[in-house]
């Protein structure tokens, strides 16, 4: 197996996109360990699914937004291998407008600040605290996942599911992955993943995309020069690529949109011209 005797840090495998990116690592030999916060049901069918594949993983309960719990997390890591490989920072939380509304909202009162925190300050304490661990390793790196709501913002089709915070948050990761990727070099590779509408994360599978009417749906199709959504599949495979086979890559951000973010700007006919 290509990733025997290798560890990878993976929040967030309880959910799809997580999972599939778990899944790939771990039919490749990787050791998993899987901080988990929320989606208890979740959990339970990841836990039973990895092990019924065989896969060598441990599951542990923390909040990563606190630096303390995260300091436990990394001497737990410890006390099961001697160094991290691999850190897939896919964690993330936005609330999606066409579903929470306005922050003005009094069940939105705390929204803004659980976006920055989860999706930003998490994965700062995870790079932070995990990377003298990282430094063990041989041929380590980072992969940040991030969102296209870095660029769009709330506008456009994007509207329907990206918050002011989450994008916020989102355009700072872009400046982690660019320092961290200085910081770290040449020992350690740090890129990130920037994803459009995928498949349970801002695509069908999610709340926010089965409240959309028909034309919604459609327009927002349209948009993408695809014209379709994305699957956890392939995040995961796209996810591998970066942090496993691609030696001379570091400090990218790779857009992973299927075209969303270019799909306003059709491409007309050339003009006759006058001369």
């Amino acid at each position: 197996m290509l990733l025997k005797n290798k560890s990878v840090l993976i929040p967030g495998a309880s959910r799809p996109i997580g999972r599939a990116i778990a899944r790939k690592f771990g039919n490749e030999g990787a050791f998993l360990i899987l901080p988990h916060h929320d989606w208890p049901d979740s959990t339970r069918e990841m836990i039973a699914e990895f092990k019924a594949a065989g896969f060598s993983f441990f599951v542990y309960p923390v909040d990563l937004r606190d630096e303390p719990a995260v300091k436990q997390l990394v001497i737990e890591i410890k006390n099961h291998t001697e160094h991290l490989d691999f850190l897939i920072n896919n964690i993330e939380r936005g609330g999606m407008p066409v579903v929470h509304g306005s922050y003005d909202l009094d069940h939105n009162k705390d929204q803004w600040d659980l976006e920055i925190t989860t999706t930003l300050k998490a994965k700062w304490l995870l790079y932070r605290h995990c990377l003298p661990l990282m430094q063990n390793s041989d041929g380590g790196s980072i992969v940040n996942i991030s969102s296209i709501a870095a660029l769009t913002g709330r506008s456009g089709p994007g509207a329907f599911f990206f918050n002011d915070g989450f994008s916020a948050a989102n355009r700072a990761i872009q400046s982690f992955t660019e320092f961290w990727s200085r910081e770290v070099a040449p020992d350690i590779r740090v890129n990130e993943v920037m994803l459009g509408l995928i498949e349970s994360r801002h695509g069908p599978g999610t709340r926010g995309w089965e409240v959309l009417t028909e034309q919604e749906k459609d327009e927002i199709l349209n948009h993408i020069l695809l014209k379709r959504t994305g699957q956890p599949e392939e995040v995961a495979k796209t996810v591998f690529f970066l942090a496993v086979e691609a030696h001379y890559i570091t400090g990218t951000i790779l857009k992973m949109d299927g075209g969303f973010t270019l799909g306003g700007e059709k491409v007309p006919p050339i003009p006759p011209g006058i001369l």
